[in-house]
């Protein structure tokens, strides 16, 4: 009956929707290894691990989005772990279709004791998020990268089979992105998108706390609560070349995950 009730909260849980700010897939850190529910015992069971993912899902302004990645684990001793992952992404929407390399995320995993470790990396972009039409630049919204070069900083801790995760994303650099929407006719869906010229991006801070379920012997559930904050306003300079913020960037979203 215990479980029950924490599986009930979750599920009310999962139900919120909040505000301003953005899902995991814009700032791409909550899909990291090291950062998911249950990753140090998988990881030690194997000295070489090879995934490989995909996903599909519905993007603002009718864009459909896929994407995929190739992962690589490699357990160097008891403590220490690395994590390579390559990924993809398409775009498909308003009659315009893209698709590109993404990012390269490599990080090391150091496990302190039983119960803590820390994880720390980087995220490297495959490409400037220059993808244009014609000779008019695309928004962010058809880019296979943010862009950006981020840091990576993470820290987990259990508790009583309760497991908390909290991380950083810090861009160092930015991307070359020079999309203003007023290039595009008035009839031009591209037109109400938001420019994104000179954009500067904030960074992120995650939380997640997961509890594993074991259902049989060699099936477990794990449902998990993350909330993202993006730490400020980004911004852009408008058609006068003066810096202005996008309101309402800044701020918090509540996802819900089940492993």
């Amino acid at each position: 009956m215990k479980n029950l009730k924490i599986i009930l909260l979750l599920m009310v849980l999962f139900n919120w929707n909040h505000f301003y700010g953005q899902g995991c897939s814009d700032a791409g850190f909550c899909t990291i290894s090291t950062f998911k529910p249950n990753s140090a015992d998988s990881i030690n069971e194997f000295k070489n691990q090879v995934k490989f993912g995909a996903f599909y899902g519905n993007a603002d302004n009718s864009i459909t989005v896929y994407g995929n990645y190739v992962e690589y684990n490699r357990q160097l001793n008891n403590r220490f772990v690395l994590n390579t992952k390559l990924t993809t992404l398409a775009q498909n929407g308003n009659g315009i279709s893209t698709f590109g390399l993404s990012d390269l995320y490599v990080n090391a995993n150091y496990k302190i004791n039983e119960k803590a470790k820390v994880t720390f990396g980087a995220k490297i972009p495959l490409n400037n998020s220059t993808n244009k039409e014609g000779d008019l630049p695309l928004p962010m919204d058809y880019q296979s990268s943010l862009g950006t070069f981020d840091l990576l900083l993470g820290f987990g801790y259990e508790i009583k089979k309760f497991q908390f995760v909290a991380a950083l994303q810090q861009p160092l650099t930015q991307n070359d992105n020079e999309f203003l929407a007023s290039d595009f006719p008035l009839q031009s869906e591209i037109s109400s998108f938001q420019s994104t010229r000179g954009f500067i991006r904030s960074g992120d801070v995650l939380i997640r706390v997961s509890y594993p379920f074991d259902l049989t012997s060699k099936l477990k559930l794990t449902p998990s609560i993350l909330p993202i904050y993006h730490l400020a306003n980004d911004k852009y300079k408008d058609e006068l070349n003066i810096e202005r913020e996008i309101k309402g960037s800044q701020g918090i979203t509540l996802n819900g995950n089940v492993y």
